[in-house]
């Protein structure tokens, strides 16, 4: 890996990775679980924070690009600028992790393709909150390798943001964020729209996104309500059938609304919502000749949920219960439904003068279609003193299959309505060292799977695609971060981390998915300050795929802010790299964008 990636490497040594800003304003972050809050430091998980500071001058024009930045994830694009990216953990599927928007579920009902349809502008988020490892009793399904939850936020006073931004391949983008409100009552409205012609023939996108939110404050608490709307169209050049299928292309809706209340009652609080989440996919195989062959889908999730904690003097105790019903029309797939029931227990307890934190916790869900799963875990984490600590945690998971892997069939790829849900028993052992102005992390993790999904054939050539139970998978890995900010105008990190997955069965089979995971990663970021108003960030990502090989990116943003005015000039892929990322689809080379914004105060 040395020799491949050169004085390149050496240079990433330098750099700063993983989106954190500093440390005592991570420290103030309380997470927010179905019942339970933790602060990020009394967290025994390895949990990662993005700060909307991180993402002001992050080299990234949307959240999955922003997320390849996290040690771990494994982001896998078709296409650039967030048209369309499937989202792993450690070696994970697509299907195995959990994305929320201010904690609503976000996956998609047909298909994990579709979960990063998301109707927020990288531009508006407050933060993202990152679990690696397992979170279903928490969560539930999907939150079998980690969790991803964006947060926006609601700012008090009267102001309106304009944001203009334009690029290489005639690329275009408009942006416009109102803010209006006061402690009691405050709403927020954002509309975002991109367009480019494409990097290569057929990958001409248009983006659009509306979100409005609004926040109510009520005696100890808060109602919250959200509405979002996203459509992507997008030619699709070799993304999905194969890479001589040149004229596919795609069209995506998600929305979103719910309403969410929180209240304190003395030692009590509650935690509740309901929301629906509605997805639409229009795929054409020829996208000049939509008749060859069309496919429509159209989901809808509609759902709610009750959690409460209670303080007393054993610790916390937390109880949830919710209630999802999953629907798709589809001309491919027909008429799905299934219905979700789940119920959640966890308790935290100290000892130890609180320097040893144990919580253990276990959920139950039921499927109307598969049945009965539990999901037992114990996350426990022991402080040295206010700096250092250890922390491991051991959990098991199922996930059911979704419509697609099970109904799907087309004369590329056939599902399998025989599927049986995977499963895992995942563990991680870890030790953390943070002060104001360092904060390093180094953890051994494995997950053991049975009954691993994934999309396979016999041999490279063969045209068809199934899915299929794979057997037993074996994922071991080991993952460290450094993060220092040595002063005001200068801060760096580095992040690594290895991967080795065996599959227990007899291997003659092509992988689609789940056996061509990261082997090693290595991620740097630098970021500098300079003449009062610039920053600027440099990224540097070596990635070594099991069978595709590795490649070296850098990425680059300079930043100018004076008061409510912002300039900035961004490159991706400065060294001009060729590279896949997912299924052969050659991603872009060297791309310019410049971008301005400008903060209207209305008194």
């Amino acid at each position: 890996m040395i020799k491949k990636t050169g004085s390149i490497f050496f240079l990433g040594a330098l750099l700063w990775i993983h989106a954190q800003e500093k440390t005592t304003d991570i420290e103030s972050i309380e997470f927010q679980g179905k019942f339970i809050s933790t602060s990020y430091k009394s967290a025994n998980q390895n949990i990662s924070v993005i700060t909307k500071e991180d993402i002001a001058h992050s080299p990234s024009r949307s959240i999955d690009e922003i997320l390849q930045q996290v040690s771990g994830m494994d982001i896998r694009r078709r296409g650039a600028n967030g048209v369309q990216s499937d989202i792993g953990f450690r070696g994970s599927s697509f299907e195995q992790v959990l994305l929320l928007l201010n904690g609503i579920r976000m996956n998609d009902s047909q298909t994990g393709h579709n979960n990063m349809n998301i109707p927020v502008d990288l531009d508006d988020v407050e933060r993202i909150e990152i679990i690696k490892g397992p979170a279903a009793r928490r969560f539930g399904q999907n939150a079998y390798a980690g969790v991803i939850n964006i947060i926006t936020k609601v700012n008090y006073g009267k102001r309106v943001k304009i944001s203009a931004d334009a690029g290489d391949y005639e690329t275009y983008g408009l942006g416009f964020n109102a803010q209006l409100g006061n402690e009691k009552f405050s709403n927020s409205l954002q509309a975002n729209s991109a367009s480019s012609q494409g990097y290569m023939y057929n990958t001409d996108y248009e983006i659009r996104n509306v979100f409005y939110q609004a926040r109510l404050g009520i005696k100890n608490g808060d109602l919250k309500l959200q509405a979002g709307f996203s459509e992507k169209k997008f030619g699709a050049n070799g993304f999905y059938a194969s890479k001589s299928a040149t004229e596919q292309y795609e069209e995506t809706q998600a929305s979103v609304v719910s309403l969410a209340h929180q209240q304190t009652f003395g030692k009590l609080k509650l935690n509740s919502n309901v929301y629906w989440r509605r997805g639409q996919d229009m795929y054409l195989f020829k996208r000049q000749n939509p008749s060859f062959y069309r496919n429509m889908h159209i989901g809808n999730n509609v759902g709610g949920e009750v959690n409460s904690s209670y303080q007393w003097g054993l610790g916390t105790t937390g109880v949830g219960v919710e209630l999802r019903k999953e629907f798709l029309a589809s001309s491919n797939l027909g008429e799905r439904n299934r219905f979700v029931s789940q119920i959640f227990f966890e308790h935290h307890f100290s000892l130890l003068d609180r320097k040893l934190n144990i919580s253990p916790g276990i959920s139950w869900a039921n499927y109307s279609k598969e049945g009965n799963f539990f999901y037992p875990g114990l996350d426990v984490g022991y402080n040295f003193n206010p700096n250092n600590k250890i922390y491991g945690n051991i959990a098991k998971v199922h996930r059911v299959p979704t419509f697609t892997e099970l109904y799907y069939n087309s004369e590329t790829e056939k599902g399998n309505p025989d599927l049986l849900p995977e499963n895992a028993v995942s563990s991680e052992i870890g030790y953390q060292y943070q002060n104001t102005r360092i904060l390093a992390k180094i953890s051994g993790f494995m997950r053991n799977s049975d009954n691993s999904i994934d999309w396979v054939k016999k041999n490279i050539n063969d045209q068809v695609w199934y899915a299929q139970n794979v057997g037993e998978i074996k994922i071991k890995g080991i993952e460290a971060e450094f993060n220092h900010k040595v002063n005001n105008w200068l801060k760096y990190s580095v992040g690594y981390t290895y991967l080795d997955s065996k599959i227990k069965e007899n291997n003659e089979f092509v992988s689609r998915y789940i056996l061509d995971n990261l082997k090693h990663q290595f991620i740097s970021r630098l970021e500098t300050k300079f003449l009062k108003s610039f920053t600027n960030e440099l990224v540097y990502r070596y990635n070594e795929r099991v069978n595709q090989g590795s490649y070296n990116l850098v990425d680059e943003k300079l930043t100018f802010n004076q008061k409510d005015f912002s300039v900035y000039i961004l490159i991706n892929n400065i060294t001009n790299t060729n590279y896949t990322e997912a299924f052969e689809v050659e991603m872009p080379q060297r791309w310019f964008h410049i971008g301005i914004s400008y903060m209207i105060n209305i008194k």
